[in-house]
Formats: C-alpha cells, sequence, structure tokens
C-alpha cells in the first residue's frame, strides 16, 4: 500500500465527518450510552479489522473509544485506513 499525500488525505477527510488528521494517522473517536455499549462496538470493530487485516490502534475509558489508523509499513496514511473508518463508521451508525 502506498502512502497518501497529505492532499490526498484531506481530500478524503471530507467525507469522513468527525475524523482528523495528525501525527500520520486519522483519528476519530466516538461516545456510547455505557460501557457495554461501547465494548459491543469495539468487538464488531475487531471482526471487521481481522476480515481486512488491518488493525487501529485505540482507546476505551467507560463510554468513549477512540481510534487512530495508519498503515504502519507504509509509514502513514493509506487507502486501507479509509476503508477500515468506512467500515468503522458504518458499524457505529448501525448501532445508532
Amino acid at each position: 500500500m502506498e502512502k497518501l499525500s497529505d492532499d490526498e488525505i484531506y481530500q478524503k477527510l471530507e467525507e469522513l465527518k468527525g475524523w482528523k488528521y495528525a501525527s500520520n494517522a486519522i483519528h476519530t473517536s466516538f461516545q456510547f450510552d455505557n460501557f457495554k455499549d461501547a465494548f459491543t462496538v469495539m468487538t464488531r470493530i475487531a471482526f471487521e479489522a481481522e476480515a481486512h487485516q488491518h488493525h487501529p490502534n485505540w482507546g476505551n475509558v467507560y463510554n468513549e473509544l477512540e481510534i487512530s489508523l495508519s498503515t504502519h509499513d507504509a509509514g502513514g496514511v493509506t487507502e486501507k485506513d479509509f476503508k477500515l473508518a468506512n467500515a468503522i463508521e458504518g458499524i457505529v451508525e448501525a448501532k445508532n
């Protein structure tokens, strides 16, 4: 996978509400009603990440989930990150 330019990243981010670019990764966070809902979404994302063979850097405190995506082999953000970000958005939207 080839690393995207900053311009390409910012252009693609226009389609992903709530995602930001910083430190060679794209980042977002979500808040849920409670820990169970956050963990349920994390589990669904984990299965999707396995299917994509691409795994997020993430953290969870109670009802908040923070996610960062970067393709380490490429040294930055690639199309692979945006594919997983879009899948994550679909999972979160389905939960809501």
